[in-house]
Formats: C-alpha cells, sequence, structure tokens
C-alpha cells in the first residue's frame, strides 16, 4: 500500500513539474511574441525571446501533444498562446493559395546578399563568381538589390560593377560605398535597374559598422517609384563563435564554452542595439517619402524581430503576399532564419514570389513580380 501511495506522489510531482514547465514555455512564447513592439535600445534581452521564437512555438506544440494524449485541459496553455502568437508563424511559414501569375508588363525585382561574389573562396569553388553571374543572368530581374557588394577597379577581372551592366539588362546602377582600400577596392551595396534612375541617396547610420541604406528614384512609366536597398548590422559571429555553435551538441563544457557563450551573447546584443537604432533611420526615411516604395534588403533579423515589424509598417510583405513553404533565405549554420525580404507599398500587387535555392554565399537569392495597380 506504501508502494503504491509512494508512487502516486511521485507521479503527481512529476506531473507538476511539467505543468510549471508548461507555464514558463507559456510565458516565453508570449515574450516572444511582444519583441517587435519593444526597441533592444530600450529593453535588449526581450530581443533575444524574439529570435527564439521557433525553439519556444515548437515547444508549446509538444506540450498540446503531451497533454491532449492524457485528456488534460492544460492543453488549452499552449494552445491558446500558439493561436495569439500566430501572425509571427504566418511570416515565417506561408502558403499561398492564389493562381495570380506575372505579365509581361510587371517587373521582376531580386535581392541578394551576394558576399563579395566569394572574392576569399569561402565556397571552395572557384568558379563561384561565374555561375553566380550565370544565375543572376538567367533570372534577369528589372531590379537587382545587392548586398555585401565588392567592385575593383584592379584586377580588372573583379571590376563587377562594369561587367554586371555588361551582360544584364539593369543598365543603371548606384552604388555607394561603406570600405574602400587602395582607391580602388570599394565595399558596399548596389542597385541596378533597367528604369531611367531620377535621384540617388543614402541614409549614413550612427553607429560604428559597415552598414548603410540607400534609396534610389526610378521612372516607370510615368511614375516615380522609390527603390531602399537596405544592410542592417549582421550579429558578426567569427570562425570560434560558429565553430562553438556547431560543437554544442557533441561535446562537453569547460571554462573556456562559458567565455564563448558570453562573447555570443554580447556579440547578439550590441546587434540587435544597432539594428534597432538603424531600422528608426530608415523609418524616418520613408515617412518623408511620398513615392510608391520597394523596399529590399539584408535586415539581419527575423520576422520576430523589432526591426522587421517597423519597416514593414504601412507595407506588404512579397513573402506573405506571393510565397510558399518556409521562408527561409540565410544559408548557413543556423537553420531557419529569414533574414532577406522585398517588401513593397499598397501600390503594387505582388506575385510568383521565389527563393533561388541554390547558393554559393551565405544568403538564398529571392524574387517576386511586382504589378503596378492602375490609379
Amino acid at each position: 500500500m506504501k508502494t503504491t501511495t509512494h508512487i502516486a506522489k511521485k507521479s503527481s510531482g512529476i506531473k507538476r513539474l511539467v505543468l510549471w514547465l508548461n507555464y514558463f514555455a507559456v510565458v516565453a512564447l508570449l515574450l516572444s511574441f511582444t519583441a517587435k513592439y519593444i526597441s533592444p535600445q530600450t529593453f535588449w534581452p526581450l530581443a533575444f525571446m524574439g529570435i527564439s521564437y521557433p525553439i519556444l512555438l515548437l515547444l508549446n506544440i509538444l506540450f498540446v501533444i503531451l497533454w491532449s494524449i492524457q485528456m488534460r485541459w492544460w492543453a488549452l496553455l499552449s494552445g491558446i498562446a500558439i493561436l495569439f502568437t500566430l501572425p509571427n508563424l504566418l511570416c515565417m511559414v506561408h502558403i499561398n493559395l492564389s493562381k495570380k501569375t506575372a505579365s509581361n508588363n510587371d517587373i521582376k525585382v531580386m535581392d541578394y546578399n551576394c558576399m563579395l561574389f566569394d572574392l576569399y573562396n569561402w565556397s571552395h569553388n572557384k568558379q563561384s563568381r561565374k555561375i553566380i553571374f550565370e544565375m543572376l543572368q538567367s533570372e534577369s530581374p528589372d531590379i537587382l538589390c545587392l548586398q555585401e557588394f565588392y567592385t575593383s577597379e584592379q584586377p580588372k577581372d573583379f571590376h563587377n560593377a562594369d561587367t554586371l551592366v555588361s551582360f544584364l539588362k539593369t543598365k543603371n546602377i548606384h552604388t555607394e560605398y561603406t570600405t574602400t582600400l587602395r582607391t580602388f577596392d570599394h565595399w558596399g551595396v548596389a542597385t541596378l535597374t533597367k528604369y531611367p534612375m531620377v535621384r540617388k541617396g543614402k541614409i549614413v547610420f550612427n553607429t560604428k559598422s559597415n552598414n548603410i541604406c540607400i534609396y534610389t528614384d526610378v521612372l516607370i512609366n510615368k511614375d516615380t517609384v522609390r527603390i531602399y536597398n537596405a544592410h542592417l548590422a549582421s550579429i558578426s559571429f567569427g570562425k570560434k563563435e560558429y565553430k562553438f555553435i556547431d560543437g554544442l551538441n557533441n561535446k562537453e563544457y569547460n571554462d573556456s564554452d562559458l567565455v564563448e557563450s558570453k562573447n555570443i551573447i554580447k556579440r547578439l546584443r550590441n546587434g540587435f542595439i544597432k539594428r534597432a537604432e538603424e531600422t528608426e533611420m530608415i523609418a524616418a526615411h520613408m515617412k518623408t517619402c511620398h513615392y510608391k516604395m520597394i523596399l529590399c534588403g539584408d535586415f539581419n533579423d527575423t520576422p520576430s524581430s523589432f526591426s522587421y515589424h517597423v519597416l514593414s509598417e504601412n507595407l506588404k510583405d512579397a513573402f506573405k503576399e506571393a510565397g510558399n513553404g518556409i521562408g527561409k533565405t540565410y544559408n548557413g549554420n543556423l537553420p531557419l532564419l529569414r533574414i532577406d525580404y522585398i517588401l513593397h507599398s499598397k501600390d503594387f500587387e505582388c506575385s510568383n514570389y521565389q527563393r533561388i535555392s541554390e547558393s554559393l554565399t551565405d544568403h538564398f537569392p529571392i524574387c517576386c513580380y511586382l504589378h503596378l495597380k492602375n490609379k
């Protein structure tokens, strides 16, 4: 009899512990949803919850399954929290049932972090630059926004600005550089378009980073359209950080691992704060624009973030409009991250959003077709 009572008490204690863990998971999921409304400059720890949304969502789904199997009403705890945060999920995973197709008059827009066209041979493929160029030529966009752009007047083989203009139909180019070495090696961003350019400008961030946002006004038929091309601050993980992340599952921890984990948290925190400042500068600039807008860029942040929430306000997200499946755009060690975007004003209708799955950089190119609505 004592044994039965002891087992019953032990089982009850385990259930209470699991229930408390469920409470924690629900609160964490709800906090991850609120992260996009609070600037990391105000309270940066909340941004960690936002980037953890996929993990917290999965954890709550597991609790729903667990309690449902046991026929417990506690399944409602995580179930309601999941429904409340569903808008975040729809920004990362989308099913598009629309049969809208592009027409010949539509504008093909492409965004791509080209990682310097693999200048330093990170991919260990000497043909990578040629393959990237062939991909761009095959896609043949009308508007092409490139981040981590590199060009050089010497040697001529790496004069990427001239080379792209020579074989693409986007003959008009707007480049801005954040770094120039030896007067002829340039690093920055570039916007290329087949449409006439009527104005160029840039938003220089106050942060000490090699990031920038440029804007280009182009004439499409009789309409002036402003194209923003933004590259926001990255996390700036180095080889040590990525090596630490890769080895989390197959090594024992020691004091050096604790130091490395603190370094990762510091880099994440700095990235959140820098992006928040850069985001607010871009948003303030966009509020002064009275033209139709297209915003492309590598935000280095997820749809659960403050940056995405602020920059997508009053704009439509091409992936949510015309995309299908998981919106992953980061081709690196951190899985399932959507950090590259094409946003546009409501003057456009979007169709045929695509993520080009073959990439020799740490980002996947994305593209879509935009149709300018009749007035």
